[in-house]
């Protein structure tokens, strides 16, 4: 599978800085009062339950913007299968800093891997129907391009990023507009190049109604198997299909195998669990200090 690219440190560098900002706060209370200055050792994330990886360059931006110098070294690759015990990354460096990024590190990459995992586990139950598993746009607030990466390296498709760079006719929209077909000869006249319409559409005879108005794509929200069978015989080549609501595990794959094309499920980003993760520090000795009128002044051996 190829490894979808991580979004541009631009698009989450402020969260970033944000979930920092909330947890050190004035300064962290706790780690120098019993962590010497200076003093160095090592660390290493492991995964304490199966997992896919996921999100290892950004906790290695938020180790290295509480200190430049720390040093982080990936141990697994991004979207493989690691076991529980099995290490993902290496980090070296002072003792004060890895611990004071410890928890918001962990945070991002076990929410990251978390996404990752919930959808790698719908992709594998609908292998070989030749459907597809699509995220939406019920995201953690703020953490919609990381939520929808981990997405697609656990295997789905991303949906649009927002409202602004795709176009879905939901039930509100047709109701204002009075119908399927006023509402797409509307959006036809007004929409900007490229996007394409999708509507949602509630029965077999909308959907039709949809496709002879010359929408791209139907959503089939809460439709049951029969009705979504007998959508995709009468118009399942004249649109992309994409069924959506109160998919579960349970019943994906008999969703997938009705022939729509693509299945779209909020759960993968609104009820993720997060992964199971763990930083063990293994200290080196003492710092060494420098005489006392060095130390005044700031030095510190490593």
């Amino acid at each position: 599978m190829e490894r979808a690219p991580l979004p541009p440190p631009r698009s989450w560098q402020r969260l970033l800085e944000l979930a920092l900002e909330e947890d050190i706060g004035p300064g962290d209370a706790t780690t120098p009062a019993v962590v010497e200055a200076g003093r160095r050792g090592e660390a290493v994330i492991e995964a304490r339950a199966p997992l896919v990886v996921c999100g290892l360059e950004v906790a290695a931006a938020v180790f290295h913007a509480v200190d430049a110098e720390l040093r982080f070294a990936a141990r697994a690759r991004e979207g493989a299968a690691a076991r529980a015990g099995e290490p993902l990354a290496q980090l070296s460096g002072e003792l004060r800093s890895l611990l004071i990024a410890e928890r918001t590190a962990l945070n991002f990459l076990g929410r990251l891997c978390g996404v990752a995992s919930w959808t790698r586990r719908f992709v594998e139950a609908i292998d070989g129907t030749g459907a597809r598993i699509v995220d939406t746009r019920k995201t953690l607030p703020g953490w919609r391009v990381l939520d929808k990466y981990a997405v697609a390296v656990g295997g789905g498709i991303n949906h649009r990023l927002g409202l602004f760079d795709g176009i879905l006719l939901k039930d509100n929209h047709i109701a204002v507009a009075g119908s399927v077909e006023a509402a797409v000869k509307t959006l036809r006249a007004v929409a900007p190049p490229g996007l394409r319409i999708q509507v949602e559409v509630e029965s077999e005879a909308d959907a039709v109604a949809a496709c002879d108005a010359g929408v791209d794509f139907l959503l089939l929200d809460n439709r049951p198997l029969r009705e979504l069978r007998r959508i995709v015989e009468r118009v399942g080549d004249r649109a992309l299909l994409e069924a959506s609501g109160g998919i579960t595990l349970a019943n994906v794959r008999e969703v997938a195998e009705t022939g729509v094309h693509r299945i779209s499920i909020g759960a993968l980003t609104h009820s993720a669990p997060s992964a199971d993760l763990s930083l063990e520090v293994r200290p080196a000795g003492p710092a060494s200090r420098r005489p006392r009128e060095e130390e005044a002044a700031g030095g510190v051996d490593a």
